[in-house]
């Protein structure tokens, strides 16, 4: 089943930003972009890293950890050291939230 999540207020993240947020043990990063709002999981897939202290320019998000870099929009490594993909999930804006639609 899948369901539409209430994740955050549209506010509470700034352009350019993203915050940390956990639901039912799952850890994702959701971003504030020029483009729109992202959702993608939390952990570089280069060495299992926080990417909540990484740089977010336009819309890519770069690891604080070795400087892999990945495209918000789709998860897709885009530099080395990273090769692999970040896991991505849809989101909707919804009378000022921000909605991420989980497989529970």
């Amino acid at each position: 089943m899948t369901t539409w999540i209430d994740a955050c207020a549209t506010g509470d993240i700034d352009k350019e930003d993203l915050i940390a947020w956990t639901h039912s043990g799952k850890r994702l990063a959701i971003y504030n972009t020029e483009e729109g709002f992202f959702a993608t999981d939390l952990m570089c897939t280069h060495e299992d890293e926080s990417l909540e202290e990484g740089l977010v320019i336009d819309c890519v998000i770069e690891c604080p950890l070795h400087g892999g870099r990945f495209d918000i929009k789709t998860g897709k490594a885009l530099s080395a050291p990273v090769n692999t993909d970040l896991k991505t999930y849809p989101v909707k804006v919804k009378n000022g939230r921000v909605l991420v639609l989980l497989a529970e």
